[in-house]
């Protein structure tokens, strides 16, 4: 059999970590393996989908069609399919695209392996090929999602939260920042909930101490907690640790009371309010990172005007907005009609994301004359691409350093002063 194979990776920071140990495996079996390629040359494709919401369902069931074309033309010889929508429409899949070889869901990669009639490494089972710069890694401490949020489909694909074990994690935290990897982005469908069924208790803070205090980890980022019962020991580790980032990325999605009772998000506006503050009083200059969702069935006009109102007053670091998408078999699917219409789902993100730019470029306006310690990422033509601790990538705003100013290298730490801002970008030069 010919070794060669392109893997291609759609969706969320989880998937991308599915991918890794995916690769891991093929290449410790002899395989060359190419990530994302823009032109790819595998004899075999593994297409690694995401089910979340309707565009990234299309894309990847688009993608799925291309190399289904390319193998008719006779490009590549096997065609394989996993993930979120595999494991969401695995019969559907099965049935309506024949050009498929094999199909396989979020959990049962592992039998690609052996399908190809290699072995399954099980010494390797904490060990990736990082797909992402040396420097940074995501970091996955658990799967799945105990919340009943009407409109998720994730607990449909990734079934119950399953935390894994600390010492499990401690290790792969080890091995990552030995290979040089010097920052971690802390990622779970709910990080909040981290502990709670192997231990019986919430034990984030806990495990983010652990992983602070491994040597060589410059930056822990914590992604994705859920506001109902968040773990405030966190925010005490933030602060007697330095290398944890004041940065907490938190799904929020609305914010009048009727909607989150819809919603199903067991919280209130006023427990909304008394979280950020606690987080901005224990936790001075953290930026918060949130998600909003506009046109859930029975979001009413005063509903959304609430909600801008709101972004307006708590001025969020970063945000973002998705449209409702009415997913199947989730319980806003069974239970409400998909009664505000797409384009008024798509005005009222809109208006939220004017708004959002300008508070961005004013909280980035108060950042020139500062000083930052700066990571560099890459360079792109006249600048080195960097991020501050504020920062995740690709999602958040970057530093633009002229590369005729210094000499840097790539995942290395600068103090970098900013000398000018946009709404979605800082400028700085390196402190000599």
């Amino acid at each position: 059999m010919k070794k060669k194979i392109d893997v291609v990776t759609l969706g969320c920071s989880k998937n991308l970590v599915d991918s890794e140990s995916l690769i891991k495996q093929f290449e410790a079996n002899g395989f060359s393996v190419a990530h994302d390629a823009s032109n790819p040359e595998g004899d075999i494709a593994i297409i690694n989908t995401c089910g979340f919401i309707g565009d990234a369902k299309e894309e990847s069931i688009e993608t799925i069609l291309n190399f289904a074309e390319a193998k008719k033309r006779g490009e590549i010889e096997k065609l394989f399919v996993m993930g979120c929508l595999s494991e969401r429409y695995f019969q559907q899949l099965k049935m309506e695209l024949p050009e498929v070889d094999a199909i396989y869901g979020k959990f049962d990669w592992k039998k690609i392996v052996t399908d190809l009639g290699q072995s399954y490494r099980a010494d390797l089972r904490n060990d990736r090929t990082l797909t992402t710069p040396d420097h940074y890694a995501y970091f996955k401490i658990s799967e799945g999602c105990n919340r009943t949020c009407s409109y998720c489909a994730i607990p449909l694909i990734t079934g119950k939260h399953k935390s894994r074990p600390m010492e499990e994690l401690i290790d792969e935290a080890q091995k990552l920042a030995s290979s040089g990897v010097r920052e971690l982005q802390m990622i779970a469908q709910d990080l909040s909930f981290y502990g709670l069924d192997n231990y019986k208790q919430m034990r984030l803070g806990e495990l983010v101490r652990k992983i602070a205090d491994v040597d060589g980890i410059d930056w822990v980022r914590l992604h994705y907690a859920y506001p109902a019962g968040f773990p405030y020991d966190v925010l005490k580790v933030m602060n007697e640790h330095p290398n944890v980032c004041n940065y907490l990325d938190i799904a929020l999605q609305h914010i009048s009371d009727p909607m989150l009772k819809i919603m199903r998000r067991n919280v209130t506006k006023a427990d909304t309010y008394k979280l950020l503050e606690r987080m901005r009083k224990d936790v001075p200059g953290i930026h918060l990172r949130t998600t909003l969702i506009t046109g859930h069935p029975g979001e009413t006009e005063q509903d959304f005007n609430e909600m801008f109102e709101f972004v307006k007053e708590m001025r969020f670091e970063r945000l973002g907005v998705f449209p409702y998408s009415h997913e199947e078999d989730t319980h806003a699917y069974r239970t409400y009609k998909d009664d505000v219409p797409e384009e008024v789902k798509q005005e009222r993100a809109d208006i939220i994301m004017q708004a959002q730019e300008q508070i961005s470029w004013e909280i980035n306006q108060e950042k020139i004359g500062k000083e930052f310690k700066v990571v560099i990422d890459r360079k792109e033509e006249d600048y080195y691409i960097g991020r501050t601790e504020f920062d995740s990538p690709e999602v958040d705003p970057e530093v633009l350093i002229p590369v005729d100013s210094a000499e840097l290298k790539t995942g290395t730490f600068y103090q970098v002063n900013i000398t000018d801002a946009e709404a979605y970008d800082l400028f700085g030069e390196v402190v000599k």
